[in-house]
């Protein structure tokens, strides 16, 4: 049942995003920055949480998720270490994914052959 869940907050979250493609002028770029941004808005608010133990890998992977680690991250570092901690804390909490992104991506490009779109 928890991957039918995943699948299904996962799946809801990416027909926002295509719907919004199809509908209006914005480019990937600014949907995806309007995701990133949502989730560290809902994430700040505590509106996503919920639908993070809902959804699990669903709600976390894309990258609504990852605005929302990067809220909670600064929310735990500003307790923690105060103002410091609230600049430091969503590094911190995003650091693992984030390496982790660029050493696969790294791997990825030395084992094939990278082209260009034309």
């Amino acid at each position: 049942m928890e991957y039918i869940k995943a699948f299904i907050v996962g799946g809801l979250i990416c027909v926002v995003g295509q719907i919004i493609l199809d509908n209006t002028k914005l480019t990937p770029a600014h949907i995806l920055v309007s995701f990133l941004t949502a989730g560290v808005i809902l994430g700040g608010i505590g509106l996503y949480e919920p639908l993070v133990k809902f959804g699990g890998a669903g709600a976390t992977v894309p990258i609504i998720g990852f605005g929302n680690a990067l809220a909670q991250g600064a929310i735990e570092g500003a307790k923690t270490k105060g103002i410091i901690g609230a600049f430091t804390g969503g590094l911190q909490a995003t650091a693992g994914g984030v390496a982790a992104a660029i050493l696969f991506g790294y791997i990825m490009a030395v084992i094939f052959n990278p082209k260009t779109k034309n």
